[in-house]
């Protein structure tokens, strides 16, 4: 009769084999032989692969808003058979030890911290809970490969004023942007007011000029051709020239529908006078 049984330890798993409740060895990979009426047995198994754990903690800021924070820590046994001993036998739960640490780390680390800073700074409370795990882990057998603050997450009520403060903000700047940009277009329409103006009074001043120039050359001209004309009277009849022209151009333009006449009791008189003046004239000249 045979005493002998087989034990197959798949790939990534250590077995831990005792004889007689008492340490033996560890079985790698592989098939191994037990000899159960000589006391071996297998007393558990460790894993060799990464193993991932997260762990959600509330904790207050120093600006008293509670907020949950995610950290993802990996971890693995070392493998080496006095740190394989110590993660069997020294430990009863990595995982709640590993937890313990983690909480204790944050609720002293994020409570001097504000809100808006635990955003910025959540590289530092990852590489602070490093360095505790990794001090306390190693004495049980176990390595801390990363670790990761992964989620930031204060209450549903102060997530929303905390985007209604920034909504806020960028609204601010963009009326000011706004505000900035209408009063580029007000300088720039005042300047080109300003512009238009002076090139317009420029324009009038050289009209004006030459109208003058010509009405000098004029008088000259007409003096030159009838002497017993003084420049006065040529002066004269030139504005009323330029009168009946421009009567003229308000009476041949569709849209002129308008004549300003004088309407004070001064201007009536004056009318009479002219009409008088020109029948007076016209009596002497048909004589």
């Amino acid at each position: 009769m045979s005493c002998a049984c087989w034990t197959c330890v798949p790939q990534g798993t250590v077995q831990v084999i005792q004889q007689w409740g008492k340490f033996k060895k560890f079985a790698e990979p592989g098939c191994h032989v037990l000899v159960p009426c000589l006391g071996d047995e297998i007393a558990g198994a460790l894993s060799t692969r990464i193993q991932s754990l997260d762990v959600a903690c509330e904790t207050k800021t120093a600006d008293n808003v509670f907020v949950t924070i995610i950290v993802s820590t990996q971890y693995m046994v070392l493998k080496d058979p006095l740190r394989m001993y110590d993660a069997f036998y020294k430990l009863t739960d990595q995982r709640e030890q590993i937890r313990s640490y983690i909480f204790d780390v944050v609720r002293s680390t994020v409570p001097t911290i504000n809100l808006d800073d635990v955003f910025i700074t959540k590289d530092r409370i990852a590489v602070e809970v490093k360095g505790m795990l990794e001090k306390a882990m190693t004495e049980f057998g176990y390595a801390i490969i990363q670790t990761l603050v992964t989620d930031i997450a204060p209450d549903q009520k102060v997530k929303i004023a905390m985007n209604e403060i920034n909504a806020a903000q960028r609204l601010r700047v963009a009326a000011q942007d706004r505000a900035e940009a209408e009063k580029i277009m007000i300088v720039k329409a005042a300047e080109a007011d300003a512009e238009a103006k002076y090139l317009a009074g420029t324009g009038i001043a050289r009209q004006r000029q030459a109208i003058i120039n010509g009405l000098r050359e004029s008088v000259m001209h007409f003096q030159q051709d009838i002497g017993d004309v003084n420049s006065k009277d040529v002066m004269e009849m030139m504005m009323m020239t330029q009168y009946f022209d421009t009567m003229k151009d308000m009476g041949t333009h569709g849209g002129n529908s308008t004549i300003f006449v004088p309407s004070g009791p001064g201007a009536v008189a004056d009318a009479a006078a002219s009409i008088r003046m020109g029948i007076m004239q016209g009596n002497v000249a048909t004589k």
